[in-house]
């Protein structure tokens, strides 16, 4: 190969995360052949169906498209034979690939994880790194084999993460840094000067799928926990507590100084006045509420929030709809 080489290359890919990645390839030498893409799905309250993100993106960009509903599907790997790709980029697709696929492109498939391997394999690594209150993530360019996530690394770049920031700070962050290192490996792959580095499989943790339960607040947890826990779920599925038989979802928080008080149950409000909603946590920690939205009502901060809710010291957030 020559370091000017152009790479045909097919991507897969199907949320907002795999965008800045699909437009920094198309804005680089290398040609983006076709792009591969979950069918559409309902989404909103009136169930549309509802063009991935990507599937927007070429589009508008005019790049071949193709939606499997079935990956062993004979027309389909037909297709993707026919493209004669160099390679494949594989950028949260949402699907396993199976060896039919993995074998089509004569360089590979390429995937960009959202973690520094071998930590964090799995569906949610952004998610289940800021839950587990990690102070460093980053994003991996990783050989797609088999096993999930297990591929020889290509590249990695580590990014801190911050106390307060969310799941979604961090992953919209993640996806400009990948873009950028997933052009730079396909320009070393197209070069002949790709270097691949066997992952530690012993070292390996696994990033599970979240699901709506894990939203709900156990107020027994110390506070960081909570802190942790409310960042990571959002903006998907959002932490989630009870009072007063409505449901309550808590957007933002801080841990707050640890202060005695006669008030040791945890979910009781400790103070509720001005813009400090307060509330204890386990070990005698406690948490301050800065953004709340109501069932069925809109985002607010906790001076509009207790502006329009009585809460008085002593009640009580619950992990049910009960008394």
């Amino acid at each position: 190969m020559t370091a000017g080489e152009t790479l045909r290359i097919v991507f897969f890919g199907t949320p907002s995360f795999a965008v800045p990645a699909l437009n920094r390839l198309l804005a680089s030498r290398h040609r983006i052949v076709a792009v591969v893409t979950q069918p559409d799905r309902p989404r909103g309250r009136g169930q549309h169906l509802t063009a991935s993100p990507v599937k927007q993106v070429a589009a508008q960009s005019g790049i071949p498209l193709l939606q499997p509903t079935r990956l062993r599907d004979e027309h389909f790997l037909r297709a993707l034979a026919d493209l004669h790709a160099d390679v494949g980029v594989v950028v949260a697709y949402g699907r396993i690939l199976p060896d039919e696929v993995l074998a089509g492109p004569r360089l590979g498939m390429m995937n960009l994880h959202a973690s520094i391997l071998p930590a964090y394999r799995g569906a949610a690594p952004v998610p289940r790194a800021v839950m587990a209150g990690e102070h460093q993530t980053g994003v991996s360019i990783m050989r797609v084999v088999r096993e999930l996530d297990a591929g020889p690394v290509l590249n990695a770049v580590r990014r801190s993460i911050d106390p307060d920031e969310t799941s979604e700070d961090v992953d919209r962050d993640l996806a400009r840094t990948g873009a950028d290192l997933l052009v730079a490996t396909l320009d070393q792959l197209a070069s002949g000067d790709a270097r691949e580095v066997a992952q530690d499989h012993a070292r390996a943790t696994y990033a599970s799928k979240l699901t709506k339960e894990e939203g709900l607040i156990d107020w027994t947890r110390p506070a960081r926990e909570i802190h942790n826990r409310i960042r990571a779920l959002h903006p998907w599925p959002h932490a989630y507590t009870f009072h007063d038989g409505r449901r309550y979802v808590i957007l933002r928080s801080r841990p707050e100084p640890a202060r005695p008080s006669s008030l040791d149950m945890p979910g009781c409000v400790l103070d509720a006045r001005s813009d400090r909603l307060v509330v204890r946590c386990g070990g005698g920690t406690a948490l301050g509420l800065l953004e709340i939205q109501p069932e069925g009502r809109r985002a607010m901060d906790v001076r509009e929030f207790l502006a329009g809710h009585r809460l008085q010291i002593g009640d009580r957030f619950r992990t049910s709809l009960g008394p």
